[in-house]
């Protein structure tokens, strides 16, 4: 089975986001990055899949060169090769197309995503790669079976859980408990030197969007204690105005 694995290149969780004084691009002085956490656990369940049914693992990042280290990560936890588009993510339609272009080439049987990156948090990718595809796309997938050609796929709906049955190839945007994350070992750091890291250039895609400036979050205010109950509902009346 040929697996394809959707990775971002995102800032730590514990990054401190300042932007650049247009206020139009992140300022990524001093920022880490990493593996998107969702695309972790990703990357976790194809390496499972490889381990139970044999196959290949390529992981594909669309990004310039400084995300190489992520992808070499990636190779470090189990990929057999990896694939950079060289090209600035510019939005998920421009991705998706870069994306879904590379994965009709290699006839891949299963494609594997985050449910969404966390830096935009925008959960489009996979359904549009889907889209251009032709192939069914389904997220957020929390449980992935595959079966010979079919596979088994739970995830959680309004109300309880829904468990579906699809034909590969598909597309899955996956979340935990799908998989454990996987920390890279000595002997996995040690061949991922070796593993191939391909840069190949974008087919010609526009994008749908554009960034007109970022902004942080507005400071939260301080906290106020409240005594009494009069005093709650003086409150709620009068400043909330919920009441």
């Amino acid at each position: 089975m040929k697996i394809l694995v959707c990775i971002t290149h995102v800032p730590d969780t514990t990054s401190k986001i300042r932007f650049t004084e247009d206020n139009k691009q992140l300022d990524t002085t001093g920022v880490q990055f990493i593996i998107g956490p969702y695309d972790d656990y990703a990357l976790a369940r194809a390496v499972e899949l490889k381990e139970q049914t044999g196959g290949s693992i390529t992981v594909v990042n669309v990004g310039e060169k400084e995300t190489e280290p992520t992808l070499r990560k990636a190779l470090a936890i189990g990929a057999d090769e990896a694939i950079r588009v060289d090209a600035f993510p510019s939005d998920a339609v421009f991705v998706a197309r870069q994306i879904a272009h590379l994965a009709r080439e290699g006839a891949y049987d299963l494609i594997l995503m985050g449910r969404e990156s966390i830096d935009f948090n925008g959960g489009m990718v996979h359904g549009m790669v889907g889209e251009l595809l032709g192939i069914p796309s389904i997220s957020p997938v929390m449980k992935l079976e595959i079966e010979g050609k079919a596979a088994s796929i739970s995830r959680e709906i309004e109300g309880g859980k829904e468990v579906i049955t699809v034909d590969l190839p598909l597309i899955a945007g996956c979340q935990e408990p799908i998989a454990e994350w996987k920390i890279p070992n000595m002997r996995g750091i040690m061949s991922a030197r070796t593993k191939p890291l391909t840069a190949v250039t974008p087919i010609a895609a526009r994008g749908a969007t554009s960034v007109e400036k970022y902004s942080v979050p507005p400071a939260k205010e301080a906290v106020k204690l409240v005594t009494t109950v009069e005093e709650l509902v003086d409150l709620l009346k009068n400043d909330a105005k919920i009441l």
